[in-house]
Order: C-alpha cells, then sequence, then structure tokens
C-alpha cells in the first residue's frame, strides 16, 4: 500500500455502465475527487460531492474552484445522501480509503508507517487507539473476526490485551505479526485484515453503507443510477443481497411455503455480476486487485425498508 497519484478505481467501467452520464450526480464519497471530476466531464450538469472528512474539501482547492457551482460542497456522511439532494439522476459509493488517508502517516490508516493508531475519517470520535486499549478481549476478538474476517481474531486479541498500552500503527502491526506466520509471496500482510477490521469499527462503515444504500433508494428519481464500488467480500455481500432484494430477485425460503407475490421491486440490476478492474487497470493501480463494482437503475416504485440482517450486515457483541 504505498503512496502514489490518485487513480478513481473503476471509473471507466463506472462511466460505460452509466452512459450517458447527465443531470446530478452524489458522489457519497468524495476523497481525492477522482469520480467527481470524472462524472462532470463525462456529462453531469452537478455533482453534490460528500465527504466526513475536512482534509478532502481542503485538498480539493483551485481544480474544484474551476467547476464553480457545478460541484456542491457537502460535509457529512453518505449514510444521509438523501438529505443533501433528491431526484438525483445518480449516486456512486467508493468504499475503499481515499489515498489522502493511507499515504499519511499521522492519520494512522496505514501499517507500513508509523503514526499515531487513530484511523478517524472524521477527525473526531473515538479513535482505533481507543477500541485497542479499552475494549474488552471477546469484543475485540468479535471486531476483528466480524468486520476483518481475521481467524486469528481470538489469538491476536489475546496478544493485543497483553502488550497494551498500544499507541502507534508499528506497535500494533508487531503484535500481530506475532501472532501470525510470516506471509508468503503474493500473500497480503499479516495486519491486513485487523487494521481493516479496526477501520470499519472506528467509522461505523457496515452500518454508513447500510444506510446509505436506503438512502440512495430514496434519493434517486426512476432511472437514477446507483453504481457502488467494494474492496472486500462483506461489503460485496452487502450491497449484492440489497441490489438483489430491491430488484425483486429474492428466492423463496421454502419450496414448500406457499408463493408469496412479489413486491414492486425498486431497482433493475444493470451488472448480474459484479465487474472487476481489467489487467490494464491492475497494472497502472494495483490498489485496484479487490475492487468490484455493482450497478443499479431506479424503478418508480416507492420506497422502503430492509433489515440490515438481511443483506448480511455483520453485528459485533457488546459495547465497541
Amino acid at each position: 500500500m504505498a503512496g502514489g497519484p490518485h487513480i478513481p478505481v473503476l471509473i471507466d467501467a463506472i462511466l460505460r455502465e452509466c452512459a450517458p452520464v447527465h443531470g446530478t450526480w452524489l458522489d457519497g464519497t468524495f476523497g481525492a475527487g477522482g469520480y467527481t471530476r470524472a462524472l462532470l466531464e463525462a456529462g453531469a450538469e452537478t455533482v453534490i460531492a460528500v465527504d466526513r472528512d475536512p482534509l478532502a474539501f481542503e485538498l480539493a482547492g483551485e481544480w474544484a474552484a474551476a467547476y464553480g457551482d457545478r460541484i456542491v460542497m457537502q460535509p457529512g456522511v453518505f449514510s444521509k445522501l438523501d438529505e443533501y439532494g433528491a431526484g438525483l439522476d445518480g449516486v456512486v459509493l467508493d468504499l475503499g480509503v481515499s489515498s489522502m488517508q493511507l499515504d499519511r502517516a499521522e492519520r494512522g490508516f496505514s501499517f507500513m508507517q508509523d503514526g499515531p493508531l487513530d484511523m478517524r475519517m472524521s477527525q473526531d470520535g473515538p479513535s482505533a487507539a481507543d477500541i485497542v486499549n479499552e475494549a474488552d478481549e471477546g469484543v475485540l476478538a468479535d471486531i476483528l473476526f466480524q468486520y476483518g474476517e481475521e481467524r486469528a481474531s481470538r489469538r491476536i486479541a489475546r496478544a493485543i490485551i497483553t502488550a497494551r498500552p498500544i499507541t502507534t500503527t508499528l506497535e500494533l502491526v508487531g503484535v500481530i505479526e506475532k501472532c501470525l506466520p510470516r506471509p508468503k509471496p503474493g500473500q497480503s500482510h499479516p495486519a491486513t485484515r485487523s487494521f481493516q477490521a479496526l477501520r470499519i469499527a472506528v467509522n461505523n462503515e457496515y452500518d454508513e453503507l447500510y444506510q446509505g444504500l436506503m438512502a440512495a433508494e430514496r434519493a434517486l428519481k426512476p432511472g437514477g443510477q446507483l453504481a457502488v464500488v467494494t474492496f472486500h467480500s462483506v461489503e460485496d455481500r452487502m450491497v449484492k443481497r440489497f441490489m438483489t432484494a430491491r430488484g425483486g430477485r429474492q428466492s423463496n425460503p421454502s419450496r414448500y411455503a406457499p408463493e408469496v407475490e412479489a413486491a414492486p421491486a425498486q431497482f433493475e440490476l444493470r451488472t448480474r455480476k459484479a465487474i472487476g478492474p481489467d489487467r490494464g487497470e491492475l497494472e497502472m493501480n494495483p490498489r485496484s486487485r479487490s475492487a468490484k463494482l455493482r450497478v443499479a437503475v431506479r424503478t418508480d416504485a416507492s420506497a422502503g425498508e430492509i433489515d440490515a440482517k438481511s443483506i448480511g450486515m455483520p453485528q459485533v457483541r457488546g459495547a465497541i
């Protein structure tokens, strides 16, 4: 995860699947602005740029000013995106960590650089250090397993408790590395899953995704498009199940149960299978290797509700 220029992941696929791009779009994860700029250049009249990180808008600087009122800067979280816009022609969500966060050691997102154990996208509230040093062993293990799919979660949680206090990223990396075998060539860093899990817990990312998908359903007009880029299996499973359920494609739970009349579908699936990066993008941007894109188009059916558990949102037992 070394530093480098920001390259918006799967942007060519998004523009291709959502063509023609027009009207008002909402970029729920503005970050370094790659998606917003691409949408504006592709034909969007206006983009509402949402981000919880104040640094995102500071760094936009002069390039954003060149688009004038075609960019609407909106501090906030994408779980409330329907409060920022209605009758939208499109919503795009890139659920990966922004390069501006990952490449700055002082933000504490990277296990490759030493910095304070922070990971707060909004730069306020409890940090990763608070969780690591205050949560009990069972909660820590649950976070690592449920949010990071870390199979050695109990072993790592026990080691964290023993090593407390832990205040920097590399201190935590050292604890994790002692719990796991040295990776073979081509395997991910031993701290990858644990850092992912802590980042998700700090920023409440799974609930944000669940709430954001429902907010997009409310905010999009008929024919409006929802494009979501995920970077790991739990996120992708949540998005897939949401789109499948809202697309009227839920299977009957039992062949012996009486047929239930299908409710009107809120979305039509534009992509039946997730779209990944092609060879050219992988060579240009290795960070895209785990990315998956799913796109759905809003119908004229009324927006509704869906239970978080039904789309596979992980649950952590106990207080974080």
